[in-house]
């Protein structure tokens, strides 16, 4: 279980509070005004912004002392964090050696990855060369392969037209499923919480509320997410 315990999160004259609970393999989408705080508390789970209070724990472990790079969280961004110069299969080998000296064994579970994701046969392309919707899939595969139990998506697919991000919404839902992940996905977009997050938290008036239904919460929202929906 995810949670974050009187946190705080201060920068400037920004302020953020949460005191919530996030279930193990549960997907939670993330809503609310722009300008709010949505990947601002993805990025304190993360580890890129330092808590003003609080903390934040994944089974009962304070993630404090961790570096990003060694929290159970794997984060995708709206540019999904794909390196030009490398190839797909280097970039998706980033989430098993940094260093990319892969053996033959991790090659072969690269192939798997890109396989799994539609891009089987794809790996010796660069990423400039990939649709969006490839650039989404390979980002993924990384995903698939770092196996980490938290997922946190901070909008990958806003660029999207709305069959391709259904798609990759889709494929989201699938993997998590698979894996057992736990997903936070902040999104501007009510929709896309419907289509794959049963449950969703509000980010708004400088507060990240406790999961809700999401059917609930979008049928009679409150007046801060009222006024963001228009």
């Amino acid at each position: 279980m995810l949670r974050l315990e009187g946190v705080r999160i201060v920068q400037g004259e920004f302020a953020l509070a949460a005191d919530l609970a996030v279930a193990r393999g549960a997907r939670v989408a993330v809503i609310g005004p722009s300008g709010a705080g949505k990947s601002t508390l993805l990025a304190a789970v993360a580890g890129f912004v330092p808590l003003a209070a609080g903390r934040v724990t994944w089974e009962g472990r304070d993630l404090a002392p961790l570096a990003p790079g060694a929290r159970p969280v794997s984060i995708l961004f709206q540019d999904n964090n794909l390196f030009p110069h490398l190839t797909v299969a280097e970039n998706v080998g980033l989430g098993l050696r940094p260093d990319l000296r892969l053996s033959r064994a991790e090659r072969a579970r690269i192939e798997a990855a890109l396989a799994r994701v539609g891009l089987g046969g794809m790996g010796a392309r660069r990423p400039g060369a990939l649709s969006g919707g490839e650039q989404g899939r390979a980002a993924l595969a990384r995903v698939l392969l770092r196996a980490r139990p938290l997922l946190l998506l901070d909008e990958p697919f806003a660029a999207l037209g709305p069959a391709l991000k259904a798609d990759m919404l889709a494929l989201v839902e699938a993997i998590v499923a698979e894996a057992g992940t736990t997903l936070l996905m902040v999104t501007h977009d009510p929709r896309d919480a419907a289509a794959i997050a049963p449950e969703t938290i509000l980010v708004a008036e400088g507060r990240a509320e406790a999961p809700r239904p999401t059917g609930t919460l979008l049928a009679d929202p409150p007046p801060a997410l009222r006024r963001y929906l228009g």
